[in-house]
């Protein structure tokens, strides 16, 4: 019965949405002849790794905030129904966050060398970790402060798609904006529906 929980929990029917922007970074960098099918294929794993982390850490921050509660319209949450109890989605939230920086650190290594770019990347990584946890965890939670939006936006457009084709192309160029943010307002757009 846990497992079924957990699979509900993962919220699986989000990912497609997730690798939009990774396919839309892929997509950049096969208009431009440099595609690597290694570098999709982990920068893929690492956004659906961190999606399932944003996914477990929201059901966790709305379920100990209250938010999540009888009157909620749409599917039970695990922790809200008991399912998966507050220490056991923790330990899941930890699982997921080392696996989504075991995945970035992977992709890193596959595409950069260690000089201030490997860094910068990283950086933007771990930042990726943390939103996924801030958007619904903790007293000043982005989700709850009217800054969800933007976050979704940043994240799913810029940050994906612009990540995704630098470590292909190895250069930025402004015209990848317009994709990017493309993908980041139809991104955002769903939180609204």
């Amino acid at each position: 019965m846990k497992l079924k929980a957990w699979f509900s929990a993962l919220r699986l029917r989000t990912l497609p949405l997730a690798v939009s922007c990774v396919i839309t970074g892929a997509g950049i960098a096969w208009q431009q002849d440099m595609l690597n099918w290694e570098i999709t294929s982990l920068a893929l794993c690492t956004t659906i790794f961190l999606q399932i982390l944003s996914n477990l850490a929201n059901d966790f921050g709305d379920g100990v905030k209250g938010t999540d509660n009888d009157a909620r319209i749409g599917p039970t949450r695990a922790l809200q129904s008991g399912a998966i109890s507050q220490s056991e989605m923790k330990l899941g939230i930890y699982v997921s966050a080392l696996i989504s920086f075991t995945s970035g650190l992977w992709l890193l290594l596959a595409s950069l060398q260690f000089n201030w770019t490997f860094f910068i990347m990283l950086c933007i990584g771990l930042l990726s970790i943390g939103a996924a946890v801030k958007y619904t965890i903790g007293k000043s939670a982005f989700g709850y402060k009217g800054l969800g939006d933007l976050f979704v936006f940043l994240f799913f457009g810029p940050v994906g798609v612009l990540g995704t084709s630098f470590l292909q192309i190895g250069s930025f160029d402004w015209m990848h904006l317009l994709p990017a943010a493309s993908i980041g307002l139809l991104c955002t757009s769903v939180l609204n529906l």
